[in-house]
Formats: structure tokens, C-alpha cells, sequence
């Protein structure tokens, strides 16, 4: 069994001003510093570091926008006029993943004022709203026939991208309260594998236990709008924490991801575990094979724009402080 090093102190400055998210940024050639990492908190949201929080605290666009649909329905007719309908999910995923290239980051996109509701955002993402708009896209063009994916009138698609999004982003695929969302990546990879929408591959890979507890929101209550505003909200995500906490998760060590990368395939979705106490998951993206190498397909903090990691996966994770291994969740076939 390793043991990992919590790295505690130094995150705290950065975790207090923005902890929603885990999609920092990209320090590719940095020496790791705490204000060149990809860090943060569950939500999926961005956690942006301290040098930088004045400067943007959230997303410029509304969601849900004419805007919005529209970029879904340009990006599910793309795909099917390229022929790409008939790819595998992994390939779909990469071509569709690929077309974001140069979009804008942004921070608190899932974090709309209210009651929890489904958001839909694609002019800005972060790391998490990344990986799952393209996922739903993808399983879109697989479930709806291209005649219609292609009809430039007409919202039929709507409903659909909607569920398909539900189904990613819930629990069970089922949006009740804010404790209903997977907060913690690590539960997202292991609801989307009992949905059937992913496989976790990461102890296939070589992963290894996990033993460190998950409990940064609880144990962060004051950082989060929906815990100060409803106690009862604490109660029920320390339930979801405990069970997180009864059921075993691997990841790979990050000495280990260049001797398995032979083994993961475009589209994979990947997590970069965190060496935060109490965070399970710092950064998402998808894997994509470049140049005889594996890189990331992701939306950091650093360069504010959907990108192709500069250098491969395996140097990425070693050179980033805060990080210290992956998860890989394969995407599954639609039915």
C-alpha cells in the first residue's frame, strides 16, 4: 500500500477564496507552485487560485441560452456530416472533445442562485462540464437517428441532451437537491459505471487502493452557499460521504501512468486524484493520443481555454503539485 502525503497547508490560501471545482489549471513546465496547480474542491465547477480570484469569480454567459442549444445542435450535425455517428463512444468522444479546442474557462458554471436545477452551459466550461457536454453529445448522435440531428428546425434534440446530461451529472440519474449531484469525481466515475454509461478501468490498469477519507465539503461547510443556506444539507452529504467511504477505489500512482498508457484509449475519461485532505478527484479531461503519446483533452484554469496538454499525461501529473496519480473511466457503448 502507498501512503500519500497531504499537502495541507499550502492549498488552504487557495481552497478559502474559491473551493467549488477541480480544474485549476495546467502548470505543464512549472515547478508546481500552489499558484500554477490544478486544484480545488468537488463540484466540478473550477477552483481558481488566489493570484487570479478578483479577476474572474464565475462564468460571463447565461446558461441555458438560445446560445447554448445552438452549439449542441452545430456540434451533433457536425458530427454526423463527418460520418462520425459511426464511430465508437471512445472516437466520438475525441472528435466532439476536439472541437471545444479554444473555448473559454470559467468557474461556478454548475453554481446558478436557487434551487439545484439543470444547467446548461456550453459557451464556457470548466474541467467537469467538459467531460460531461461532450459525453452527452456523444451518447446524442449515438441515440438520436442523424435525420433528425441534422434538421435545422425543430427542439426534439433538447429533451434528449437534457436526460442524457441528467443521467451523467446525478446521482442514479435522478436531479432532486443539491445533494443529489456527484459532487466528489470519484462518485461520478462509480454512478456513471452502474448506469451503465462508463466503465471504471482503473484497478484493470494496476490501480491501487485508496484508503485516504473523503470529507473536504463537510469539513469545509462554511465554502459552500447551499450548506450555509440549509444545515440539513450538511447532514446529508456526511451520508453520502460515509458511503463513499465504505466502498473501495483504485487509482494509479503517477510513477505508473507511463507504463499503462499502452493501455489507455482515446476518449477515456480521466481524473487526476488530488493530495488534498480530504478531495478525492483535483482535475478531469478525456485522453487523446498525440504523436505516439498520451495527452489530455481538458479545460484548465491556466490559458483560460479548452486545450491539448503540451506535454504527455504521465509528465503532466508528475510535474503538478497537488496531483499524484488518475483514474480512467472508459466510455461505454449506448444500447
Amino acid at each position: 500500500m502507498l501512503t500519500r502525503a497531504k499537502t495541507v497547508r499550502r492549498w488552504l490560501a487557495v481552497l478559502s477564496v474559491c473551493v467549488l471545482g477541480a480544474c485549476a489549471g495546467d502548470s505543464e513546465g512549472s515547478s508546481g507552485s500552489a499558484l500554477s496547480t490544478d486544484t480545488g474542491a468537488p463540484d466540478g465547477t473550477g477552483a481558481a487560485e488566489v493570484a487570479i480570484a478578483d479577476a474572474q469569480t464565475g462564468p460571463t454567459t447565461l446558461p441555458g441560452t438560445e446560445a447554448d442549444w445552438t452549439i449542441v445542435q452545430d456540434k451533433t450535425r457536425w458530427a454526423v456530416e463527418q460520418g462520425y455517428s459511426e464511430l465508437s463512444i471512445g472516437e466520438l468522444v475525441v472528435r466532439i472533445g476536439e472541437t471545444f479546442v479554444g473555448t473559454p474557462y470559467a468557474p461556478y458554471t454548475l453554481e446558478a442562485p436557487g434551487e439545484e436545477g439543470l444547467v446548461i452551459e456550453l459557451e464556457e466550461l470548466d474541467c467537469v462540464t467538459f467531460v460531461e457536454n461532450v459525453l452527452a453529445l456523444a451518447r446524442l448522435v449515438q441515440t438520436v437517428p442523424d435525420e433528425l440531428l441534422v434538421a435545422r428546425t425543430g427542439d426534439g434534440q433538447r429533451p434528449v441532451f437534457s436526460r442524457q446530461l441528467e443521467n451523467i451529472r446525478y446521482r442514479g440519474g435522478v436531479l432532486e437537491q443539491y445533494p443529489s449531484r456527484l459532487h466528489y469525481f470519484s462518485e461520478w466515475i462509480s454512478d456513471n459505471d452502474e448506469m451503465g454509461l462508463v466503465r471504471d478501468v482503473s484497478q484493470e490498469l494496476g490501480g491501487i487502493a485508496e484508503d485516504e477519507p473523503i470529507d473536504f465539503m463537510t469539513t469545509h461547510p462554511d465554502s459552500y452557499r447551499q450548506i450555509r443556506e440549509d444545515p440539513a444539507v450538511l447532514a446529508e452529504l456526511k451520508e453520502v460521504e460515509a458511503s463513499l467511504n465504505a466502498q473501495p477505489r483504485y487509482y494509479i500512482p503517477q510513477d505508473r501512468i507511463a507504463l499503462v498508457e499502452d493501455r489507455i484509449q482515446d476518449g477515456d475519461i480521466i481524473a487526476a486524484t488530488s493530495s488534498v485532505a480530504g478531495l478525492d478527484i483535483a482535475h478531469t479531461g478525456i485522453a487523446l493520443w498525440k504523436d505516439g503519446r498520451l495527452h489530455l483533452l481538458h479545460a484548465p484554469l491556466a490559458g483560460g481555454v479548452v486545450q491539448i496538454s503540451e506535454v504527455p499525461l504521465a509528465e503532466r501529473i508528475q510535474r503538478i503539485g497537488g496531483q499524484d496519480g488518475v483514474m480512467v473511466a472508459r466510455p461505454l457503448e449506448t444500447q
